[in-house]
């Protein structure tokens, strides 16, 4: 493979963890779905779940998003291993929400994750959250944005 050919691997399977959680944040499930291999295996074993095949994918993730009020992901660049058509990597990530039944999540973990090149390009084969660190003390935010009035600035007070 060509260094050429690795960073462009690697940039394309950026953009698709990148897709990943820009799907998942605007609650786009046919993309979400559309983003792994049609025999492919999302697990997140701490909960108990493990979605498999891009129709279950779809279908659990739309059942999983149905509990959130509002739900936040942030991911982290990670390791990625280029095995020619295949690749395996990891990506970091920060997570909070609160569910419609009134709990709060906030969480650090880590996606173990398998690629497969495609003829439309890089997909998830696997996917795995494993949970480094979880919290489940109210959060005192909410989805809704109110803005206090902020002070003027010292020294700008009108002139009298």
């Amino acid at each position: 493979m060509s260094d050429f050919q690795a960073i462009a691997d690697r940039s394309e399977i950026e953009a698709l963890r990148g897709e990943f959680t820009d799907a998942a944040m605007m609650r786009d499930l046919d993309r979400f779905a559309s983003l792994f291999t049609h025999d492919a295996v999302y697990r997140i074993p701490d909960a108990g779940i493990e979605h498999v095949g891009r129709e279950g994918i779809r279908a659990g993730t739309e059942h999983l998003a149905e509990a959130w009020e509002y739900f936040v992901q942030t991911t982290h660049p990670g390791v990625i291993q280029l095995d020619g058509d295949t690749a395996s990597g990891r990506a970091y990530v920060c997570e909070l929400g609160h569910l419609r039944d009134g709990r709060s999540v906030f969480n650090y973990g880590l996606f173990h994750d398998r690629y497969r090149r495609t003829p439309e390009g890089w997909k998830f084969t696997e996917r795995v959250f494993e949970v480094r660190y979880f919290d489940t003390t109210p959060l005192r935010g909410s989805a809704e944005v109110t803005w206090a009035a902020a002070p003027a600035p010292a020294g700008n007070e009108p002139a009298a």
